[in-house]
């Protein structure tokens, strides 16, 4: 409590708004606080991302930029998968009622042998 009434003696402004933290008056009896470490950005993991982040900025290559191949090999999957609905719709609008009339005798003759 003394400690606190001699710094309180020094500041004749003490109505002020904004209040001086107590470690700023250099006082080595006063412990000073620590900033705490965000366990995230301490992680090995987090760093070394960071730092392959910031060495593909460096080269310019960006986040998103994959090797020539790999784009033309999921531009050539996409294509298929979007070629083969295609196809199975066609298929499905193109079968008549006849044909599937046909079809759901074909099921019945093989059910019953």
């Amino acid at each position: 409590a003394s400690m606190y009434t001699e710094i309180q003696r020094e500041r004749p402004d003490s109505g002020n708004i904004l209040t001086h933290p107590d470690y700023i008056d250099g006082n080595p009896d006063l412990i000073k606080p620590k900033k705490l470490l965000n366990p995230v950005k301490a992680s090995k993991s987090h760093q070394e991302l960071h730092r392959e982040l910031l060495m593909n900025h460096k080269r310019g290559l960006g986040v998103e930029s994959k090797p020539e191949l790999q784009r033309v090999l999921e531009h050539r999957r996409r294509n298929q998968l979007i070629k083969q609905k295609k196809e199975e719709e066609e298929a499905k609008k193109l079968q008549s009622p006849f044909e599937k009339e046909l079809l759901k005798r074909q099921q019945r003759l093989d059910q019953v042998e």
